[in-house]
């Protein structure tokens, strides 16, 4: 059909001429290699351009190279002279240029001979003689071979799970469960909730197991199944099916009707015993529940299904002074380049700390009682045990807060350093998921940051601490390496570690270095893999950390011999540099120069940590 019949006219169809302000250029993601001696990978170079950090490392071509050496994964790599001597000539020998040694782990003792706590001489059947000291001999040859040596701690962890497990085992794998086992008064308060289930209209209720999935024991308490009924329960049982609203869809012995499964939202709540009777007369007189549900305070001692360290209290005054004691006993007494604080640097999580001296210190920010926790937040939860939250009058403050001791402490920690022996410097690690770490106090960012993180007024804004560390290590502890790699496999960009790093980078903003650290662990058997994960991790930010010396390091010494090759200096081991660094930045801002938009791409929750 003619155009003219269609009532089209030839003008319609000319292309309309380009806009003059719109240039020709190549994409954003370009071949590159930070490590010339790896195979290239395509990375972001927009992206990990920004910065005077990132401009400046490459123009003074230094990159950081660090191996972490966890403590009690690495006992046995440690407990003689020479294999302390054997092991950093080969760090030094594939190009590492920087160490860091666990010396505190979780569990709170010390592999030096320390006047603060126990030294820790046996783990998982591995020993450590009482009369030996790796740490000193690490000092001795690290300072011989011209290595940069860093010891980590844990701040606030004084135990170990597993370690007060084994006091069941004769003997104990694990030595002992931790000096904070000792002190229950120093240990982290969590809130959580006590959860009942009865009727809207009152009257009785009855206990609910705090979490899912669980068998209830002794018609002592409901369980709440959400993935479907339980397999073989007791013949004594009655289960009612809730969905979302508390209505009831089925009930009675699990079993004996046809299974309608579970609604979202919704749980299979199942007793025996006094429990099912409960469950049984009530349903019989209403058809729709309730849950009931009380603060509770608990010590993390009592909790320790939950996560694997025993977290003390930052706000008690003895857990500060303590963990500052360790940072002087240890700038006195050993000439390391710098002090480490490792990822325990923080809460238990959203429900810690909820202690008395917590709450005595927010009331005094404040200026008057508070109403604990509700004018905080309150835990909401619903019939699959979820739990929601309802803010309070205080809750953006709250978390402030609680980053602004973390922020006190890192500082008083750096000037407890360079005080003892001037020179040392402070290094932190973190997870690298920047979006979930108001939920565990640490601001590792810059008090400059302008992103679009939901928590990021200004109040928490100045709790960022990353002008007051020489250098910042954060977990980007994926097993896939680019943004490119992830978007050719359909899978979430920002889940990467060139991802990772980037945002790491541009977090603290020029206000320190900023280093990638890969796991070793996600990339056995795949030298390949690995090659890219060092190269997006170097192109993303100043340098990479490896963790750990004990994930089979052995397959991979041939990568890194390959990988750094060309010898280069870290960035904290020059002098004066990160000064420039900020120095450079300071210029820029009151210049008026504003920075590109910081793209947020979601990590995954809990990495690195």
């Amino acid at each position: 059909m003619p155009l003219v019949a269609l009532g089209l006219s030839a003008a319609i169809l000319t292309q309309a001429p380009a806009d003059p302000n719109l240039r020709p250029r190549e994409g954003r993601f370009s071949v590159e290699a930070p490590l010339p001696t790896l195979p290239a990978v395509r990375l972001d170079v927009d992206g990990n351009g920004v910065g005077v950090a990132q401009q400046l490392a490459r123009a003074k071509n230094v990159q950081a190279r660090i191996l972490w050496i966890d403590a009690t994964a690495n006992l046995e790599r440690v407990n003689t002279r020479e294999k302390v001597q054997a092991l950093v000539a080969k760090i030094k020998s594939v190009g590492f240029n920087t160490i860091v040694f666990d010396v505190k782990p979780i569990v709170g003792y010390t592999l030096y001979p320390s006047k603060l706590t126990r030294k820790l001489t046996t783990w998982r059947g591995k020993n450590l003689p009482l009369d030996f000291d790796p740490l000193a001999v690490f000092v001795e040859v690290c300072r011989r071979e011209g290595m940069p040596l860093y010891v980590s701690l844990n701040a606030f962890s004084e135990g170990h799970r597993n370690a007060k497990q084994g006091e069941s085992e004769k003997p104990n794998p694990f030595m002992a469960p931790g000096p904070g086992f000792e002190s229950p008064d120093q240990q982290s308060i969590l809130y959580e909730l006590d959860i009942r289930l009865g009727s809207p209209f009152g009257g009785d209720s009855f206990p609910v197991m705090p979490r899912p999935n669980e068998m209830p024991r002794n018609g002592d308490a409901l369980g709440v199944f959400t993935g479907g009924a339980p397999a073989n329960p007791p013949a004594n049982s009655y289960a009612v099916v809730l969905n979302s609203q508390g209505n009831i869809v089925a009930e009675g012995q699990p079993g004996s009707w046809s299974f309608p499964g579970i609604p979202q939202g919704g749980g299979l709540y199942l007793g025996t015993g006094k429990a099912a009777e409960f469950l049984r007369n009530l349903a019989a007189r209403t058809r729709q529940f309730r849950l009931i549900s009380q603060p509770v305070f608990v010590r993390t001692s009592e909790r320790l299904e939950q996560q694997i360290p025993l977290m003390m209290n930052p706000h008690h005054p003895e857990v500060v002074s303590r963990s500052l004691a360790f940072v002087e006993e240890l700038a006195r007494n050993y000439a390391v380049n710098g002090i480490m604080f490792d990822d325990r640097l923080r809460y238990a999580g959203l429900n810690g700390d909820f202690s008395p001296e917590a709450r005595a210190k927010f009331e005094a920010l404040v200026g008057e009682k508070v109403a604990w926790p509700q004018d905080i937040f309150e835990f909401v939860p619903g019939f699959d045990l979820t739990e929601g939250i309802r803010p309070g009058r205080y809750y953006d403050l709250w978390f402030s807060f609680r980053a602004q001791t973390m922020r006190d402490f890192v500082i008083a920690a750096g000037d407890t350093a360079r005080r003892t022996r001037p020179g040392t410097q402070l290094g932190i690690y973190a997870g690298s998921w920047y979006g979930e770490y108001n939920r565990y106090g640490a601001n590792w960012g810059s008090q400059k940051l302008q992103a679009g993180f939901s928590y990021l007024n200004d109040n928490y804004r100045k709790t960022g601490f990353a002008g007051h560390i020489d250098f910042l290590i954060t977990g980007a502890y994926y097993n896939i390496a680019t943004m490119t790699e992830a978007l050719n496999r359909n899978l979430p960009a920002g889940r990467t570690v060139e991802s990772a790093g980037q945002l790491t980078n541009r977090v603290v903003r020029d206000e320190t270095w900023s280093y990638a650290g890969i796991e070793l662990m996600k990339f056995k058997g795949r030298p390949r893999p690995l090659m890219d994960a060092l190269q997006a991790a170097t192109g993303s930010t100043q340098g990479v950390m490896v963790f750990d010396l004990s994930h089979d390091i052995e397959e991979f010494w041939p990568v890194f011999e390959r990988a750094f090759r060309q010898r280069k200096k870290a960035p904290h081991a020059v002098p004066g540099l990160l000064e420039e660094v900020r120095s450079r930045r300071q210029a820029l801002d009151e210049a008026g120069v504003i920075d590109p938009p910081v793209i947020i791409r979601e990590g995954a929750a809990g990495t690195g940590l």
